[in-house]
């Protein structure tokens, strides 16, 4: 890590993030100060970055909300995390409102977000409340062969995979359907699979399908070896058919982000299947929405994940049942501009985590 603590901010879309050395405050009581080990690189960064998606925060802002550390100072109260390794929250509930208090901290109205509502993860440090830290095990991650900072993507890209797996109950003698197999979708891939379920993955990059068949996928399809929707849900049923699996109550995932994903979803309904919508897109689509009612399905919406829910999710990794590590490669924080850029242009094969 570098000596002298700095964060480099975004200040204006699409303009070169610039380099600025950053005050290490004193702490309010239930804070830490964390020492930034990796910062992973998400589509939402990419949003506010390259799309002019507004941040609460006024620009300029550290973007960055995939973050995984050591706590180095503590303010009153939260003497107990100094010198623990840690995966912050991506989204932190505020803990303390009527919605938190019944287990509603997905849509807490206080809810705080690194890199949208502070100042986020591509710096050295960062200043958090202790509340919701996740603590991380260096014996057990050192004996799957990992370092801190590779753990940092946990915080958003399995995390929110892992809370929507657990919200449509997935479980033995499933079938989950994952559109988009790539950053979350490939994590939704593997989840659904430790717990248990039978898997297709749905991509057109026949690069990520090949990744993601040896990482959990039972079988691997591309849309564009088929003439239409229907073609691909006659080969999810022959599928399912062979491996026993029901041809009703389907777990269909759209991880894609995308109006096609979307659309495809929609169209690969069957009775009493449940639709994950856990990908984002600003465009828009048109769906019947009259099928839900037909087949007595329903659409579930997922934001982010209560850090209620992080333990479960590390767990996967430290156990060995979600491959990390060899879906994430690191790069210095100082090439934050270069690797934005290569992302956005889809060079990356892995998920980018930027390293001070």
């Amino acid at each position: 890590m570098t000596s002298s603590p700095h964060r480099w901010l975004m200040t204006a879309v699409a303009q070169p993030m610039v380099k600025e050395p950053m005050d290490i405050e004193s702490l309010q009581p239930g804070e830490v100060l964390v020492a930034i080990a990796g910062c992973g690189v998400c589509h939402t960064d990419l949003d506010y970055y390259y799309n002019g998606v507004r941040t609460n925060h006024p620009l300029p802002l550290a973007l960055g909300h995939e973050i995984s550390g050591r706590v180095t100072g503590t303010g009153a109260g939260a003497e107990s995390w100094l010198g623990k390794a840690v995966i912050i929250p991506a989204v932190i509930p505020c803990g303390e409102c009527d919605l938190c208090k019944r287990g509603k901290g997905t849509i807490c109205r206080a809810q705080k977000m690194p890199g949208n509502d502070f100042q986020g993860g591509f710096a050295t440090h960062i200043r958090i409340p202790a509340r919701g830290l996740c603590e991380v095990d260096e014996v057990r991650l050192a004996a799957i062969g990992m370092e801190l900072a590779e753990v940092a993507v946990v915080a958003d890209a399995l995390t929110t995979p892992y809370q929507s797996a657990i919200q449509a109950g997935i479980g033995p003698g499933d079938l989950v359907i994952v559109i988009g197999a790539g950053g979350v979708g490939g994590y939704s891939v593997q989840v659904a699979n430790a717990m248990g379920a039978k898997v297709v993955a749905i991509d057109i990059d026949p690069k990520k399908l090949a990744a993601i068949t040896s990482a959990g996928a039972s079988l691997a399809l591309n849309p564009k070896d088929f003439p239409a929707t229907k073609d691909v849900k006659k080969a999810i049923g022959a599928f399912a058919k062979a491996e026993g699996l029901r041809q009703t109550e389907w777990i269909i995932m759209e991880c894609s982000g995308s109006v096609p994903g979307q659309q495809m979803a929609f169209d690969l309904m069957v009775h009493g299947c449940t639709l994950c919508v856990v990908g984002y897109t600003f465009n828009k689509a048109e769906f019947r929405l009259s099928n839900l009612m037909a087949y007595h399905a329903r659409a579930l919406g997922n934001w982010g994940c209560v850090p209620e829910h992080y333990p479960g999710a590390l767990e996967l990794v430290l156990s060995g049942k979600v491959n990390v590590k060899d879906f994430v490669e690191r790069h210095p924080l100082a090439s934050i501009n270069e690797i934005f850029a290569d992302v956005h242009d889809h060079k990356l094969s892995r998920r980018a985590v930027l390293v001070p």
